[in-house]
């Protein structure tokens, strides 16, 4: 009897989030993929999509991220943890990244690689690691609130 493997149960508060994390692993496995025979797309295409990826939602996903979900969490927990400080730095890495690409200072392949590399591996600690943390932590009741946030003004 084969198991069938089940997804990451998340919170319904955090679906937003979750959902812009599907969108950005597609565009990971574009970039990983960028330049090798994997590839459906040529380098210009993907680096297109990436740019219409992050400007503006992956922008203001961050954004989310670090000015509504933290700060909700360290209200309840210590934000004082190595997975904390470890998602803000690849925010900043992957930002950095991100702005190499948008002003096309460097759009060889390995280059997009690199980056796909980066985000997937940033998004898979995510879901695994820092949004089960923040489930745990916050209660329901705050969770209903970034339910209204959430899912009141993100971008589709």
């Amino acid at each position: 009897m084969v198991e069938k493997r089940q997804g990451i149960i998340r919170h319904k508060a955090l679906y937003p989030l979750s959902h812009h994390h599907h969108r950005a692993l597609f565009v990971a496995m574009n970039l990983k993929r960028a330049g090798t025979e994997k590839s459906r797309y040529s380098l210009e295409e993907t680096i297109e999509d990436a740019a219409a990826f992050w400007d503006p939602s992956g922008i203001n996903h961050f954004r989310d991220e670090e000015e509504i979900l933290l700060p909700a969490f360290s209200q309840y927990a210590s934000i004082e943890r190595n997975e904390i400080k470890e998602m803000l730095i690849e925010h900043v890495e992957i930002r950095a990244l991100f702005d190499r690409l948008l002003k096309k200072e460097d759009t060889r392949a390995a280059f997009l690689n690199q980056l796909g590399v980066k985000l997937e591996a940033h998004i898979r600690n995510e879901e695994r690691v820092i949004f089960p943390m923040i489930e745990q932590a916050l209660p329901e009741e705050k969770l209903k609130q970034l339910f209204s946030y959430f899912h009141g003004r993100r971008e589709k």
